[in-house]
């Protein structure tokens, strides 16, 4: 692929604009390291996804419309997000689907599925000398296949391990439930606090007693809800989105 001459949409979910936006930082900056035009809307907000999730979706078409005004132009849409990603490829479709809107929601893509599917890269050539637990989204997993979850009679992969394991000095430890949910799921973690919060703390017993030093994933949303029980409980393992690990410091 003749990188120069595509041009990158970059969206930055509304949570780590606010919350998280190292990731968001290191997210642009490895887009620019491999020398794409990364361009980043002014006019962007968030996907509409909450509102959706809480029932709301007719209310949520003018926010659909935005994002399909700010992002048609480019080749892609690339997002560190697989949670929005998916809901702007399987739920724009209450939209008329005009060009325009088929284009974007043909064309957005999650960061790593982007690296692997389109760029064609699977070694970063980065050094990471760290035990890092891989904790695999919902929508990322079973929504965007980045990987075979675990119901599934077939084949292994997974596009984030692909990314991953070529790093120096990286050990990826095996959890005991690879793809189990963190309880987060959006507002289910606001109406249903008690059964979200005791999925989290399993989650993270998992990657604590196999040794994780630091957990990662796709969806910060995850890593929030899983950082708030590590806070709360001071343990030492630490939170790192993917697109900060694969921004580390070339070898």
């Amino acid at each position: 692929m003749a990188r120069k001459n595509i041009q990158i949409g970059l969206f930055i979910p509304c949570y780590i604009d606010q919350f998280y936006p190292q990731v968001g930082v290191a997210t642009l900056e490895l887009l620019q390291k491999l020398g794409l035009d990364v361009r980043y809307p002014m006019k962007q907000t968030c996907c509409g996804q909450p509102l959706a999730n809480s029932g709301a979706e007719k209310k949520a078409i003018k926010t659909y419309q935005n994002f399909i005004r700010n992002f048609s132009e480019f080749d892609y849409v690339v997002s560190p997000s697989g949670s929005c990603v998916y809901h702007v490829r399987e739920h724009y479709n209450i939209l008329e689907q005009t060009e325009e809107v088929k284009k974007v929601r043909q064309n957005t893509y999650e960061l790593c599925e982007f690296l692997v599917d389109i760029l064609g890269i699977d070694d970063l050539k980065i050094r990471f000398p760290h035990k890092v637990g891989i904790h695999q989204s919902c929508h990322g997993l079973r929504g965007l296949k980045l990987g075979k979850s675990s119901e599934l009679v077939a084949e292994s992969y997974s596009k984030v391990h692909r990314l991953l394991e070529k790093a120096d000095g990286i050990e990826i430890i095996r959890l005991d439930r690879e793809d189990e949910c963190c309880g987060f799921g959006g507002t289910f973690s606001i109406f249903e606090p008690d059964v979200s919060v005791k999925m989290g703390k399993m989650r993270v017993h998992d990657h604590e007693t196999n040794g994780a030093e630091i957990i990662t994933a796709t969806d910060m949303s995850c890593l929030m809800h899983l950082e708030g029980i590590i806070r709360r409980e001071k343990k030492a393992l630490k939170v790192m989105h993917i697109a900060e690990i694969l921004n580390s410091n070339s070898l």
